[in-house]
């Protein structure tokens, strides 16, 4: 939590005080508003970090003004016809339809991808392991191979994404391959513990590329529930006491509903009933605080030192705790002592091999079905700004814009 001064904004009530200038000491100020329209923020002459060597050539614009508008149809609009210069695209969609044209053409107007390596963190279908239909792990295996990524991203994502593979994506903290002599002197005193399989290659996610097939997926699929007991009989997957196979997948984002309704469709080759409940934000946010749920999509934050807030996601106790980010509902003694390991570390190479651990033992787990993410930034500019020839490794795009671009004087500038 950011500390402020009890000084500022004293006296202000409540519904007003989101109008008080804050206290700041960065290097811009704002200079004026208009509520839900815009913002300007100015240089700040009195920046006091102007003269430090790790400044020198750094925010080099006497004034930002950020826009804001209803609708991304009116955002690219107001683009195109020169009422800014720089928008970040985060839809796959836009990015690969509507940034093109004649102004593009002719190099007015650029569009480019800037490579990154933030970690992607976990974005998943979350399967919660307290209802009964979830607790086997195979069935929890079948559920993932029903999930055709790559169909999805040749025909609704414009083939941008990356299939998220590990709890740490995109990071070195994510487990690869085998084992290595390091990784396995913290699994080995959990042995009697841990699955056999953990020892071996951590898994990957199922892909449908040739010669791998959804149809061989779904057959692999049928294989797993049946070896858990579930058989499809009179119209439906059904368990030893006839009952059919049916949950549901709660949702608060219309923009997932295409996706889910993909994904549904493949469950239902195999007999799964699947109900799609899209609810506002705050019934969402209270049925998850109550683990009131069976399938949900979550995105977890991307974290290059993990730390505490891993018993919160993952320990056995936060399973119990309304409100806490065990959402899978985990208890695992095992991964408890993992989580406590990593807590402790004392240099960076034993954090990372215990987040490699640590991550290794959740995915043979599965009881998450990996998304997608990006190794890029999508940014669209007008042909007036020079950038560094080499982006750094960790950065946000509209921090990276304002802290580290120029105008080259030269260019024409509207």
């Amino acid at each position: 939590m950011p500390v402020f001064s009890r000084k500022w904004a004293a006296g202000t009530p409540f519904d007003k005080i989101q109008l008080v200038a804050p206290i700041a000491s960065g290097p811009y100020l704002i200079e004026r508003y208009d509520v839900g329209r815009a913002i300007t923020y100015r240089k700040n002459p009195d920046y006091w970090g102007t003269d430090l060597p790790v400044r020198k050539g750094a925010f080099n614009f006497d004034r930002i003004i950020y826009r804001f508008y209803k609708d991304d149809l009116a955002r690219l609009e107001a683009f195109l016809a020169g009422e800014f210069d720089v928008v970040v695209e985060n839809r796959a969609k836009n990015w690969a339809r509507m940034y093109k044209g004649p102004k593009f053409d002719s190099g007015e107007l650029i569009k480019k991808t800037l490579k990154h390596q933030n970690g992607a963190g976990m974005q998943a279908f979350v399967i919660n392991m307290r209802r009964p239909q979830f607790q086997d792990k195979r069935v929890r295996q079948a559920l993932g191979l029903a999930l055709d990524f790559e169909w999805m991203n040749r025909q609704l994502f414009y083939a941008q994404y990356m299939r998220i593979a590990s709890f740490f994506s995109n990071s070195e903290l994510a487990a690869r391959g085998e084992p290595t002599p390091a990784e396995l002197a913290l699994l080995e005193p959990l042995r009697d513990q841990l699955d056999p399989e953990v020892f071996g290659p951590v898994p990957v996610p199922p892909s449908t590329e040739a010669p791998a097939s959804l149809r061989a997926n779904l057959i692999k699929a049928r294989d797993l529930l049946k070896q858990a007991g579930w058989e499809y009989r009179d119209g439906a997957l059904r368990n030893a006491k006839g009952e059919p196979f049916t949950f549901e997948i709660l949702d608060d984002q219309s923009a997932l509903s295409r996706i889910i309704a993909v994904y549904v469709r493949n469950l239902e080759k195999l007999g799964i009933t699947v109900r799609q409940r899209t609810a506002d934000f705050a019934l969402v946010q209270k049925r998850m605080e109550a683990f009131d749920f069976d399938m949900t999509s979550q995105r977890f934050p991307d974290v290059t030192s993990p730390g505490n807030e891993m018993f919160d996601m993952f320990g056995s106790k936060a399973a119990e705790e309304n409100g806490s980010s065990n959402y899978w509902g985990l208890k695992d003694p095992a991964v408890d002592k993992l989580v406590t390991a990593l807590v402790q570390a004392n240099t960076r190479a034993e954090l990372v091999t215990a987040a490699r651990v640590l991550d290794r033992v959740l995915l043979h787990k599965y009881m998450a079905i990996p998304h997608w993410y990006s190794g890029t930034h999508r940014v669209a500019y007008r042909n007036r700004f020079g950038i560094p020839a080499v982006s750094p490794k960790y950065y946000q795009a509209d921090p990276y814009v304002i802290s580290s671009w120029w105008q080259v004087k030269s260019r024409k500038s509207n």
